[in-house]
């Protein structure tokens, strides 16, 4: 895959953070995720994993705009993602999963219903098409994350979502 595509693929996956679909990633995105997540599952704003859930969508949206957000203006246009953030967490995936763990771990608990941090697979389904992916490309992405017993962990969870974000490997491109 040449430059100019791989680039291509990236900016692509910038509508998953573009919630509202206005061209740029803004706090207000991951506001709306968190909503979304927790209206799904029943789960309040003011209940401590709804709590949770904003604080976690809240360090994922500043992690991502202090590498990402290049003129400060508080949106990610989907040059600043394609050309800033993705060629930062390419280089270090480490860093993506250490942003996006909070949020992770959150979304697992609200879906999970619990402290459990790990989430069935009717759950993760249900969660990451509460968040905009396709219902198909969900089912077929928990299906290559299964773990024991049903069960999708937290740690696994994040490997999957940072090789998405930060590869253009055709495995990962369905997530």
């Amino acid at each position: 895959m040449d430059s100019a595509q791989y680039q291509r693929t990236i900016a692509a996956r910038f509508t998953v953070f573009d919630q509202d679909g206005n061209g740029y990633i803004s706090r207000e995105d991951f506001s709306t995720a968190a909503a979304a997540l927790l209206a799904e599952f029943g789960a309040t704003a003011r209940s401590d994993r709804g709590q949770d859930l904003y604080y976690g969508a809240e360090a994922l949206w500043q992690g991502l705009a202090g590498i990402a957000d290049r003129d400060g203006d508080q949106r990610i246009t989907r040059s600043e993602f394609a050309h800033s953030a993705v060629k930062r967490l390419r280089d270090s995936p480490e860093r993506f999963a250490e942003i996006a763990r909070p949020f992770v771990r959150a979304a697992v608990a609200v879906a999970d219903g619990g402290e459990d941090r790990a989430a069935g697979r009717t759950q993760t389904v249900r969660m990451l098409t509460a968040l905009g992916v396709e219902p198909g490309a969900a089912t077929a992405a928990v299906e290559t994350l299964d773990g024991d017993e049903g069960r999708i962990g937290e740690d696994r969870l994040l490997k999957a979502v940072a090789a998405y974000f930060t590869t253009a490997d055709p495995d990962v491109r369905d997530l």
